[in-house]
């Protein structure tokens, strides 16, 4: 899943496994989205999955294909134990509720469901109300900040 929460955009691709290669395909789909063809940097922030980085551009790509991706993107992780974060998670938790309240019966169903709810969104332009902020980040992650000896 993608999720630009100030655009009030998302994109949910669902494939079988979560390959290194499976995530540079996606990476690649995203970045020549006419949406992002002026851009100079797309900002990625992804959980710590070992297949979210640059080295996997270049297992999918050939060099120059893999280098013209990466130049465009600045990959962001959230801090190992939080993925929650991320606001892609958020979305997705807010997708589960929505979309699966009955199960789904095959891959292609579970794309419709996904694509017909994000289509919903996307054209309610429904963003995603963040509500922690800075001062939350202390409290919640203290333990990531360095401690100051007087």
């Amino acid at each position: 899943m993608f999720v630009e929460p100030l655009g009030c955009w998302r994109d949910v691709r669902v494939s079988v496994q979560k390959t290194a290669i499976d995530w540079a395909h996606q990476v690649r789909a995203l970045v020549d989205d006419p949406r992002y063809a002026d851009v100079e940097r797309i900002t990625l922030v992804c959980d710590n999955l070992n297949t979210h980085d640059i080295g996997s551009l270049y297992e999918a790509f050939d060099p120059q294909e893999a280098a013209r991706l990466a130049e465009k993107l600045e990959i962001v992780h959230t801090p190992k134990h939080g993925s929650w974060l991320n606001m892609a998670e958020v979305e997705l938790s807010v997708l589960t509720r929505q979309a699966f309240a009955e199960p789904a019966d095959s891959q292609e169903a579970v794309q419709a469901r996904c694509a017909a709810r994000a289509s919903r969104r996307n054209a309610s332009q429904t963003g995603i109300a963040w509500q922690f902020t800075t001062a939350d980040a202390r409290i919640k992650l203290e333990y990531l900040y360095p401690k100051i000896k007087k």
